[in-house]
């Protein structure tokens, strides 16, 4: 593993050469009145804020390019891609920097000292997009096996390049390319799963807070684990020693099998894919909690009502489901569907039981998910309190000019 914490110096002729990068570097210049956001640290320039002309839109996605603004000043390099509307990602002031292996380490190596410094062990996302100055990328740790997912056309053409990296800074045993998300269309991008390096045999496991879970890299949901979750879950099982908990949404158990290993008195979780439900019970024999631990196949909103109407009531409900907003036009319909998960957890909950409900959708934001989950609550005829408000773990920082990075917001609450 590499122990540099910044790119390796230039040589005067590798110096030579990077200036002479940049003298052929295609300029990209924004229109008057728009270089002010990327002048504060915004690291997108969106299409219409672009004098988009024939050269620029005829340029190959992904190609590295010099930002200029109107007046003549030079703002940096970026990523530039004429058919998307996020049309230049920020990677640099310097608009000369060589975008190759030696940068690519050097923010790799960024980016792993952060993370060594958060966890004692490499179970962790080694690489969250903007938040890690690598727009377009996400890279999941699971020991020595990389998940990569690659949302952006700069970082799919330099892709041979960032597996160079990765070698030099990480040198796994295998590295997976988990390039089937729905966004990388808004690139133009393909879609594909391939193995780049080494080989998978099947789930990998990982370690979080102390418990052993299963992943699958290939055909599990975004990368295979939730990350992102992980202080929740560790709050959540706190909380449910000695209760009963309804995990729905359970995915391959994360949440389930943490309260269950804290001493959760009975554990049931609800999903409706059958081979993460698979995962969460070979997962819940790792730690022991098997006797615990109940794993059921089903539609979430059709079975908490079933739940309710035979007269269920649990002690913790969690409740953390895929995105109900996927863009802006989705907001009215995820917003009811919010609404309608928090009232239906409420109807569930017995009384004095700890609600835990999350949102990983962007476009939804924080005031407006607590006040669905305050409408829906108050539908069920339930009141409480709120205990906890919360986020992402921090291997998943927020990029301050970047609200989007910001996406998961989670409400714990204690229901009278």
């Amino acid at each position: 593993m590499s122990t540099a914490q910044t790119p390796p110096a230039q040589t005067p002729n590798a110096d030579l050469a990077t200036r002479a990068e940049g003298a052929t570097r295609p300029t990209i210049r924004l229109l008057p009145g728009h270089q002010k956001r990327a002048r504060h640290g915004h690291p997108w320039i969106y299409s219409n804020e672009i004098a988009m002309d024939a050269a620029a839109k005829a340029l190959a996605p992904g190609t590295v390019v010099k930002l200029q603004a109107a007046d003549g000043a030079m703002l940096g390099c970026g990523f530039f891609n004429p058919h998307s509307l996020v049309a230049a990602r920020m990677l640099a002031p310097d608009p000369a920097l060589a975008i190759d292996a030696d940068f690519l380490a050097g923010r790799l190596d960024r980016a792993l000292a952060l993370r060594t410094a958060l966890y004692a062990e490499p179970y962790y996302r080694l690489v969250h997009s903007e938040a890690d100055a690598l727009p377009g990328l996400a890279i999941d740790r699971y020991g020595d096996v990389l998940a990569v997912q690659v949302n952006g056309a700069g970082i799919e053409r330099a892709l041979d390049a960032l597996l160079e990296a990765l070698e030099r800074v990480v040198a796994p045993r295998a590295i997976l390319l988990r390039n089937d998300a729905p966004v990388r269309a808004l690139e133009g991008l393909e879609s594909y799963v391939r193995v780049a390096k080494g080989s998978l045999d099947g789930p990998v496991e990982l370690r979080e807070n102390g418990c052993r879970f299963l992943a699958d890299l290939a055909g599990g949901q975004k990368t295979g684990w939730f990350y992102d979750q992980r202080d929740n879950r560790a709050f959540m099982a706190a909380l449910a020693k000695g209760r009963n908990l309804l995990d729905v949404y359970c995915h391959s158990g994360g949440f389930a099998i943490a309260a269950a290993k804290a001493g959760a008195a009975s554990v049931l979780g609800i999903d409706s894919s059958a081979p993460a439900l698979e995962l969460a019970a070979r997962a819940a024999s790792l730690n022991g909690v098997e006797s615990r631990c109940r794993f059921e196949r089903g539609q979430a909103f059709e079975t908490m009502e079933h739940l309710a109407r035979a007269g269920q009531r649990f002690e913790v409900v969690i409740c953390d489901p895929p995105a109900f907003v996927k863009s802006k036009r989705d907001i009215a319909t995820g917003a009811k569907g919010y609404r309608k998960l928090a009232r239906l957890a409420a109807e569930l909950a017995a009384p004095g039981a700890f609600v835990f409900l999350a949102s990983c959708s962007h476009n939804m934001e924080v005031a407006a998910f607590a006040a669905e989950v305050a409408r829906g609550i108050g539908q069920a005829g339930r009141t409480g309190r709120i205990l906890r408000s919360s986020g992402a773990a921090p291997d998943h920082p927020v990029h301050p000019q970047l609200p989007e990075s910001a996406y998961l917001k989670a409400q714990v609450l204690e229901l009278d």
